[in-house]
């Protein structure tokens, strides 16, 4: 059936961050669709550090995708949180709350417009790299809200887009080991950025960095 630009071709849109789980999504779907046919789509929506961007577009470009960054800096002026206040001290989660990187509403909010920007281009493939195995308790990355997220859209567009988690049950160990089966272990732990503190390399200290090298580690060491 021809897309709305009136081609056959099929074709992927990743959610793309720079980080280590959103690149190992790239480059499955570099493998699967082919890098003409994969675009790359990340946010700008008030992140406390512009690393995160700066590594998404350098990625991107390396890899020959198509990149685009929309703003979705809307989310400071309805919400506030760690990753986008640098005034706020990280923490984890703890046992009565969610941990205060959580922002409200952000997985809903990309997809959204990740479906918009999917069908303008004539795109049903839409790729997320969330995982509710190895995760830090945001109710948006369970498999449950990315189900529910599809047929929303499908709905409110009259489209049907199939949105992918590759990486939904695999623990970060397993993250890393599909990495390893894609060729492209040594890329992602050199050129992605996953570090809360912006810290280039990782700050080793930060929820993240101690997921990502936790994982790796038992990954290396199985």
């Amino acid at each position: 059936m021809e897309n709305v630009n009136g081609t056959t071709q099929k074709q992927a849109l990743v959610i793309f961050s720079g980080g280590q789980d959103s690149t190992t999504c790239l480059i499955q779907a570099i493998q699967k669709y082919g890098a003409a046919n994969t675009v790359a789509l990340s946010f700008s929506y008030g992140q406390r550090h512009g690393i995160e961007l700066e590594r998404a577009a350098w990625i991107a470009n390396d890899l020959g995708v198509e990149h685009h960054i929309l703003d979705a800096s809307v989310m400071g002026k309805v919400t506030t949180n760690a990753l986008m206040d640098e005034s706020q001290t990280i923490k984890e989660a703890d046992a009565e709350d969610y941990p205060n990187t959580f922002v409200d509403g952000r997985n809903a909010l990309f997809l959204l417009l990740a479906g918009i920007f999917a069908k303008s281009k004539g795109i049903r493939n839409i790729i997320l790299g969330v995982c509710e195995t190895d995760f830090s308790g945001y109710p948006d990355c369970r498999d449950v809200f990315v189900k529910s997220m599809n047929v929303t859209l499908n709905l409110a567009m009259d489209y049907n887009f199939n949105v992918e988690t590759p990486l939904m049950y695999l623990t970060k160990a397993q993250t890393w080991e599909l990495a390893d089966q894609l060729g492209c272990l040594a890329y992602i732990e050199e050129h992605t950025h996953t570090c809360y503190m912006g810290v280039p390399g990782g700050c080793g200290e930060c929820p993240s960095c101690k997921l990502r090298n936790a994982g790796l580690a038992e990954y290396l060491n199985k």
